[in-house]
């Protein structure tokens, strides 16, 4: 019996400590993704025309406010291709201690096959983890050239660099490039705090899904079971935003469900804030979105004619760059 008592008081004591690990590395690793707003203070100052300080002053939150709010500013873009270059470097360290490397590995490895789309790729931090021989073929779109510039970096030295193409693409509008039911995998990861609609990006996701194909999310936002944290990420949002593009406390529960996706899976991590879900497409709001778009474009080729000398032009490039 007294054998049985120290066993479990020990047990205990290794699952407080861990416990109490587990909550110093998320605390940490949140506030130095608060503070770290410094080290992009010049790139930002050039996009905005003022200083991280001075453009958070107010929250979009406010009503009546028509200041300048980060968390709905359409320059979000210039801040990625801003922060493009040092991206991977003032990231992984704080993925690394969160653990999320193992979550990106975990959720393609099990799940994803066949042709795949990544949307939101950035500088391609999911590459390595598209080595399985049931993936046959990898997209990755982002509309940040000069993330995509660091990915493509990484693509001309992968042992699999045949299996991928990049492009410049608007996830919420695909259909300039896709017809419906064109992947058998649909990835994101922590794209949906960075688009401007993420409702809408999610709803063309499930178009160019195949019924029987999978959508794979791996995202943070808002907690469910934590207010005090989520507290947190309401007070630094704007100042977060400005800093990454990123809008960090959205809620999830609330926009896939507006989107219509059915889960078949859902895990949270880091008390609430990071989200692993794996879906499949809704037949509903597939038809609905393909019903809503007179002009669904089956093809890269049906808007070639017609289309600006400017779009040509770019269009060219990333064909010269990227694509097989």
């Amino acid at each position: 019996m007294a054998l049985s008592s120290s066993l479990t008081m020990r047990r205990l004591g290794i699952g407080s400590v861990a416990a109490a690990s587990y909550g110093t590395m998320v605390y940490l690793t949140y506030q130095f993704m608060t503070v770290n707003v410094e080290k992009n203070k010049e790139s930002i100052e050039a996009s905005f025309g003022s200083s991280p300080a001075t453009a958070a002053v107010k929250s979009n939150s406010q009503e009546g406010c028509n200041c300048y709010t980060a968390m709905t500013d359409p320059k979000r873009t210039q801040t990625f291709n801003k922060i493009a270059e040092v991206y991977d470097e003032q990231i992984s360290r704080d993925e690394k201690v969160m653990l999320l490397p193992l979550l990106r590995r975990a959720l393609i490895y099990f799940n994803a096959k066949g042709d795949v789309l990544e949307v939101g790729a950035g500088t391609g931090r999911n590459l390595d983890y598209y080595s399985s021989s049931k993936i046959e073929k990898v997209v990755l779109t982002d509309v940040s050239e000069e993330m995509l510039l660091q990915a493509r970096e990484k693509v001309k030295v992968h042992k699999h660099k045949d299996k991928f193409q990049l492009f410049v693409a608007d996830a919420m509008n695909m259909r300039k490039y896709y017809a419906a039911d064109s992947f058998d995998t649909i990835v994101d990861t922590f794209g949906l705090c960075s688009f401007d609609d993420p409702v809408a990006v999610l709803k063309e996701l499930q178009r160019v899904c195949k019924k029987d194909g999978k959508i794979l999310l791996l995202e943070h936002g808002r907690s469910k079971s934590w207010e005090g944290l989520s507290n947190y990420l309401d007070k630094n949002a704007e100042r977060h935003a400005t800093n990454w593009g990123c809008v960090w406390n959205r809620d999830l529960d609330s926009i896939m469900e507006e989107a219509g996706l059915e889960v078949d899976s859902l895990q949270t991590w880091h008390f609430g804030t990071t989200y692993y879900v794996v879906c499949k497409p809704s037949e509903r709001v597939k038809q609905e979105t393909i019903q809503s778009n007179d002009e669904n474009i089956s093809s890269i080729a049906d808007i070639q004619e017609g289309q600006s000398d400017s779009y040509a032009s770019k269009k060219r490039f990333w064909s010269r760059w990227f694509l097989r």
